[in-house]
């Protein structure tokens, strides 16, 4: 039974399903992202998708519950998480101008290992041993996938520059996450999110406005606006939502934790888009990260069970 007043108890299992279709979501805009990314300028293409998932999230939030006043209060919180998702987004489609999505997703694995830091930096949020062991086999069965079961290319793996490019994307990405957490105010996903997406639209179009004036938006080939209707409808309306919900329910090693299937979704998008299909030893590193996702629930189950 909660005390008069505290707020219902959300199931753990929710954040899980959560960040799992988070994974599914950001892997298409890996596959689609490296189609377009030498065709438009990375700082046009997010401020105009910002201002449009703004709208989006703004009408959902109002057709289901009205912001309170608390919601304006310390609007410097969604600045900070802006910038940080800001950073994240337009370094990660300068990456794909060099390198391909499933390399790129190689680097989105590093995001858990930094998540588990700054959430014990921030939060003081500590890891078991299940929930370490979950992210070396989630590591693990990750570059297994990248590499495509190809040892020596993965013992040949040399960081291009547009890895190095993104994994300053995914320090802002693994950052953001504890923050959620830590500057949430109550607000409801919902709201906190709309906060959060439109103070990303701004900080978007102050640093990039000179490329906005600059797109030659009638002329851009027809993948732009491909990539731009998804990003915005689905990787970022949607996994905006779907993180800060999740963030608030699970700790942020476990939230990122799911970043580990990312690799795996994007060998299936790329396969959906013309690919060639990856080797069957692949399969092994799919189990792994399948494998510490259970073990990642498994821990979870413990903890709501534990006396007291």
């Amino acid at each position: 039974m909660t005390a008069a007043g505290a707020a219902p108890r959300v199931p753990p299992l929710r954040g899980h399903l959560a960040m799992l279709a988070f994974s599914v979501l950001v892997a298409g805009s890996f596959a689609l992202g490296a189609r377009a990314a030498n065709e438009i300028a990375p700082l046009a293409l997010n401020a105009v998708r910002f201002w449009l998932a703004s709208v989006v999230v703004g009408a959902a939030m109002m057709a289901t519950s009205r912001p309170g006043r608390e919601a304006a209060r310390a609007p410097w919180r969604y600045l900070v998480l802006g910038i940080l998702f800001a950073t994240y987004f337009v370094l990660m489609f300068e990456g794909l101008k060099t390198a391909p999505s499933v390399s790129i997703s190689a680097v989105f694995t590093l995001t858990p290992i930094l998540s588990a830091a700054f959430g014990w930096f921030l939060l003081r949020q500590r890891m078991t041993p299940r929930i370490a062991l979950a992210l070396a086999l989630g590591g693990a069965g990750a570059l297994w996938v990248i590499f495509r079961a190809d040892l020596d290319a993965l013992l040949r793996f040399e960081i291009g520059r547009g890895e190095a490019i993104f994994f300053w994307g995914c320090v802002a990405h693994a950052l953001y996450t504890p923050l959620v957490r830590m500057l949430n105010r109550g607000e409801r996903p919902i709201v906190f999110t709309f906060g959060v997406t439109v103070a990303t639209a701004i900080v978007l179009t102050l640093a990039g406005w000179r490329d906005i004036l600059a797109t030659p938006w009638a002329e851009l080939p027809g993948i732009v606006w491909v990539t731009l209707v998804y990003i915005t409808f689905f990787a970022s309306a949607s996994t905006v939502l779907l993180l800060q919900y999740a963030a608030l329910i699970l700790p942020s090693s476990k939230v990122m934790a799911y970043t580990y299937l990312t690799p795996s979704w994007v060998i299936v998008w790329e396969m959906a888009l013309g690919g060639a299909l990856p080797p069957p030893l692949v399969a092994l590193g799919v189990l792994l990260t399948a494998l510490a996702l259970i073990l990642l629930l498994r821990d979870e189950e413990a903890r709501a069970h534990a006396p007291g």
